[in-house]
């Protein structure tokens, strides 16, 4: 296939993936994330995982919207780096973030849990593992938005700059990781 007709198809066809992972407009619900619907990690990618995880790998508990393809892309990217995945589907995305502090300036379209800390987008593995070492006195991680490039939002040897924010007790961020573009 030619490079105009993959790129005319891909800009058909993107807009519809993306429109899935967008925010939820219904930021006012209060539903808990215990009300969602579970199911086990995500779905099957081209790569198969490697071995599963250990049992004793972190857990990363993912809410997520039922109908987002680069989340579940995520939660595999996940567990193929050695963590134990667990995934929620649920279309109460902001009550989820409400109920774990994420400030909306920093959503994505996916939040996770892992050893008591918050990560939200798509937020490398090594991030998350120095998140967990360093154990630091923060909410949590946060990607926000979709940068290209990002685990789960790769197109080729395409990738955005992007920074990882360590979100502090009262909200506010600073950069913990930086990723250069490509």
């Amino acid at each position: 296939m030619s490079r105009t007709l993959l790129a005319v198809r891909l800009a058909l066809v993107l807009p519809f993936f993306l429109a899935a992972c967008q925010p939820d407009a219904d930021a006012s619900s209060t539903t808990a994330p215990s009300t969602a619907a579970r199911s086990t990690a995500a779905e099957p990618t081209a790569t198969p995982p490697a071995a599963s995880p250990p049992a004793d790998a972190p857990l990363v508990t993912v809410y997520k919207s039922p109908t987002c393809g680069c989340c579940s892309t995520w939660a595999t990217y996940m567990e193929r780096e050695g963590f134990r995945v667990e995934t929620v589907d649920t279309d109460r995305m902001p009550a989820v973030r409400d109920s774990l502090g994420v400030p909306g300036d920093l959503s994505a379209c996916h939040t996770a849990t892992v050893g008591g800390y918050t990560v939200e987008g798509h937020v490398p593995a090594d991030a998350v593992r120095r998140l967990l070492a360093e154990a630091p006195d923060a909410r949590g991680l946060a990607v926000p938005g979709m940068p290209i490039g990002s685990p789960g939002m790769e197109q080729g040897d395409r990738r955005q700059p992007y920074d990882v924010l360590l979100i502090d007790d009262a909200g506010e961020a600073a950069v913990f990781a930086h990723v250069p573009g490509a």
